[in-house]
């Protein structure tokens, strides 16, 4: 199964490529804006791989760390870097301010859900603190939800769930993927 994106509102449409031979025209009309749309079949000239096909992290991307955002009905499985600092965390929206996206049709997930903060210890050991946005539906640690103002110290291999979606947080130490 491929995807293609609407070039109006971003919204993902997904198909069956194997239907289709290669150089084969295709036109799309996004169920979300009603733009119409083409794309042609075949080998991509572009050389940089979107997020999703990329299911890798470079090194010098996982220096703070990474989410692991699990596949589920909404979207696909993303792999998305941390940095040093506050990494807002929401729904990708065109335009938006938030610096941490995920690529998601999930309406519970607000546009600033929650934000990750990445300190630098003494010591040169990373500390991973989360909170709420405030969001509407709330930000899940260990099946207990934040309360508003709550700060909680996180470390790898922690789930956490933002809507109906769960997200892996990963050192950059980290071995699993």
């Amino acid at each position: 199964m491929k995807r293609v994106r609407c070039p109006k509102c971003d919204y993902f449409i997904t198909f069956d490529e194997q239907k289709y031979t290669s150089g084969q025209s295709l036109i799309f009309q996004c169920p979300q804006c009603n733009k119409q749309f083409g794309i042609r079949i075949g080998a991509s000239k572009l050389h940089n791989l979107r997020k999703e096909e990329q299911q890798t992290i470079d090194q010098s991307e996982n220096t703070y760390g990474h989410l692991v955002v699990i596949e589920n009905v909404f979207h696909y499985k993303q792999l998305i870097p941390l940095r040093l600092g506050e990494n807002v965390i929401g729904r990708y929206m065109k335009g938006s301010k938030i610096n941490t996206p995920i690529e998601t049709v999930d309406p519970s997930i607000d546009m600033t859900h929650c934000v990750i903060t990445v300190e630098k210890q003494k010591d040169g050991s990373l500390k991973y603190i989360l909170r709420d946005g405030p969001s509407n539906t709330g930000t899940f640690v260990d099946n207990q939800i934040l309360g508003d103002r709550e700060r909680r110290i996180i470390s790898d291999g922690t789930l956490f769930t933002i809507g109906a979606t769960s997200i892996i947080l990963h050192s950059p130490d980290s071995k699993d993927e």
